[in-house]
């Protein structure tokens, strides 16, 4: 199985025009088969664009379509009224790939979705996306370093972290039910938490490999949940351990505050929850083989 996406995933794409990011995008993502059904983009309604139909609303695509779920690939001063116009429109999953989203703007986007909208789940926003190898792809991730076949899911606030993990996996044979990068910002629409808890229901999932990287809670709040509540083996990695305090590592959410965020206090937190914690990302990936293996 897969977790959040799967092979029946209908996706609309926002933000389509002939030179527009989202167009690339989408059609690399339909290119991996992806269900890629529709597009958005308010002046441009009722055109077809390289084959996908062009709606001005997602409201409207949705009606004609039936799409389940949004890829957001506009502005950041748009991204937030994107991601509700999605909600609003009855999708179900959201992945926004934006970069520099005003923190408030995160903030209040979040809330509206958990208020308004508790149905609706937001990957990102600046995050590569999802994918479930051999199902669906919705983002950046390129397909050709996936493997279907599983058993192992991963989890990664890093961006290129994410493409490292599925590549030296994928390099042993050793294939991925899911590869979710949650995205570093402040305020991510799904946490570590969120996938840990799906990856521990999912019965295709022998084992998680999580990676994280300095600044924020969120490593400390995953190992206390692996601590209570998963069961199946962890690798994890977290990037930054010589970055100095008062250092962020590229997303806003990455910046350490005294002897609060660093790598070492994650790296233990994780380690006394009973994860393997490793020391770099080809050594997590080594790990995870010996895991694997193990598991038969």
């Amino acid at each position: 199985m897969s977790i959040f996406v799967d092979e029946t995933t209908t996706v609309v794409v926002q933000g389509l025009s002939p030179t527009s990011q989202g167009l690339y995008h989408g059609k690399r993502n339909r290119d991996y088969g992806t269900r890629v059904v529709a597009g958005t983009n308010p002046g441009r309604g009722g055109e077809v664009i390289d084959g996908i139909p062009v709606f001005a609303t997602v409201a409207e695509a949705v009606e004609a379509t039936g799409a389940s779920a949004s890829f957001v690939s506009v502005p950041p001063a748009y991204a937030a009224a994107a991601i509700l116009e999605a909600a609003e429109a009855g999708i179900s999953f959201i992945v926004c790939i934006t970069e520099g989203i005003p923190a408030h703007d995160e903030a209040r986007t979040y809330n509206r979705l958990v208020q308004d909208h508790p149905g609706t789940r937001l990957l990102g926003p600046n995050c590569p996306g999802i994918i479930s190898p051999g199902k669906c792809n919705i983002g950046i991730t390129s397909g050709d370093i996936a493997l279907a076949g599983g058993p192992v899911g991963i989890v990664s606030r890093s961006g290129t972290l994410t493409y490292q993990a599925l590549h030296e996996l994928s390099q042993q044979g050793v294939g991925q039910t899911t590869c979710v990068g949650i995205g570093g910002d402040p305020v991510p629409g799904t946490n570590f938490i969120d996938c840990l808890a799906a990856f521990q229901e999912d019965p295709d999932t022998l084992a998680v490999m999580m990676i994280g990287e300095i600044g924020g809670s969120e490593e400390e709040r995953a190992a206390e949940f692996i601590s209570e509540h998963v069961t199946k083996p962890v690798v994890c990695y977290v990037a930054g351990v010589t970055a100095p305090p008062g250092r962020r590592m590229g997303h806003a959410g990455a910046i350490i505050s005294g002897s609060q965020g660093t790598a070492q206090v994650k790296m233990e937190a994780l380690s006394a929850a009973g994860a393997v914690v490793a020391q770099n990302p080809t050594e997590a990936g080594v790990r995870m083989v010996e895991i694997v293996k193990e598991l038969g």
